[in-house]
């Protein structure tokens, strides 16, 4: 017993008229007669009384037919899933970001990218937060999580996820427990050497007359802290690297309501903006 047939039979039951049925599901007469004889002889039943004026079901026929009613939707069903997995994304993104933010923002993201593209892989490379925008440009990455500066090239899609404010830390035997506590001129202070901070720390002391005493200019914010937690100095990192840190219990945060914070988000380039899998991404990342 085959699904067409059993779709023949089905549509035969409810029309009760061999003719209808055969221009309905286009075939002739007797292909449809032979395809109920060749089911009355599976089933080893009659499953239509025929006379020259009706036709009409027998009490085997109504259980076919209620069998039919069941299996036909079911196979639809099947047929729909299937295809709806074969035209599912599929392929393999490749994605840069830092330590911190991979920790941060990726595992709800990849949780459901498992749940709506299984077929889709991403390639993780992790780095300096400094080189995001850069991996993009020359295309060692698909897509990267990365800070939005006044800089930002035109020719580089931002869109912002989150929001990362930037604290103070200070030694945590310092008796300090505000900035207004901070003798700047007697402070060593641990300075960015590059990246979006190195521009908005500056900018903070420029703004507030302050010429820090600079102890030493490091690359990445996980350092900034280390030597902190080691007593060299005060410096500025994102929230989100202070809360991944194992040495966060030894550094004391002091809240700075008047420096800028991140504007944190993902970034391809713009001319890729239509491609399925990067459009995909970019919706996981906010939903």
């Amino acid at each position: 017993m085959d699904i067409k047939s059993l779709r023949l039979f089905q549509h035969l039951a409810n029309s009760l008229h061999f003719s209808k049925t055969a221009e309905a599901l286009f075939v002739s007469p007797p292909t449809l007669s032979r395809v109920i004889s060749r089911l009355e002889d599976e089933t080893k039943a009659t499953l239509f009384i025929r006379n020259n004026r009706s036709v009409s079901l027998t009490s085997a026929g109504k259980l076919l037919l209620q069998f039919a009613d069941r299996v036909l939707p079911e196979y639809s069903d099947l047929l729909q899933q299937l295809d709806s997995q074969n035209t599912r994304l599929s392929g393999e993104l490749s994605l840069y970001c830092s330590v911190t933010a991979s920790q941060t923002y990726l595992p709800a993201m990849l949780d459901r990218l498992r749940d709506q593209y299984p077929l889709v892989d991403i390639k993780l490379e992790t780095g300096d937060h400094a080189l995001a925008v850069d991996h993009v440009l020359n295309r060692q990455a698909d897509l990267s999580i990365a800070i939005h500066t006044p800089d930002f090239p035109a020719h580089v899609h931002f869109q912002q996820i989150d929001r990362v404010p930037l604290t103070l830390i200070v030694p945590r035997n310092l008796l300090i427990d505000s900035v207004q506590d901070i003798e700047w001129h007697k402070t060593k202070v641990i300075m960015p050497s590059r990246g979006p901070s190195k521009r908005i720390v500056n900018h903070w002391f420029a703004e507030h007359n302050i010429r820090p005493d600079v102890y030493a200019k490091v690359s990445g914010n996980e350092a900034i802290v280390s030597m902190v937690s080691l007593g060299l100095g005060v410096g500025f990192v994102p929230n989100l690297v202070l809360q991944n840190s194992v040495v966060q219990d030894k550094v004391k945060r002091i809240n700075v309501s008047t420096i800028e914070s991140y504007r944190l988000g993902i970034c391809y380039l713009k001319e890729r903006a239509s491609e399925p899998l990067l459009q995909s991404m970019s919706q996981l990342f906010v939903s």
